[in-house]
């Protein structure tokens, strides 16, 4: 599973969210921008991604920011994950067909990848944000 710096930053900010914007408060880009030393406009997107996938909640106007949509012990890192990757399965052949020139269902190694992106998506789907913080 390669994962983009887009993933560590959403785990980064989800991490400061949940850090900061305990008993209702509200944090805005700039400043979660400004603890984790990340580019506004590039957390802009993943906020975006993040917002869109249901994990956080922004409130608009004056004053107005993110804070988590649910509880840290209900976010799960696979679900931060999802939101902003386009694809974790670490093998090409695993979702889709491939040119590699072995037919799938004779490949011998296929399996074990298979069962390795099993392994792993079971980590990332049995941590919760509230085990990282």
């Amino acid at each position: 599973m390669k994962i983009s710096t887009k993933g560590i930053y959403a785990i980064d900010a989800m991490v400061d969210l949940a850090t900061h914007s305990r008993d209702d408060n509200i944090e805005s880009i700039k400043d979660i921008a400004i603890r984790r030393k990340l580019s506004e406009k590039y957390l802009e997107q993943i906020v975006g991604a993040l917002r869109r996938a249901g994990l956080i909640i922004s409130i608009r106007g004056a004053g107005g920011g993110y804070k988590l949509a649910k509880a840290t012990d209900q976010i799960t890192i696979l679900q931060i994950l999802q939101a902003v990757e386009n694809n974790l399965i670490p093998i090409e052949c695993l979702y889709k067909k491939t040119d590699c020139g072995i037919d799938c269902d004779r490949c011998a190694s296929r399996g074990f990848w298979n069962n390795m992106w099993r392994q792993i998506e079971q980590v990332v789907e049995n941590v919760t944000l509230d085990d990282i913080i």
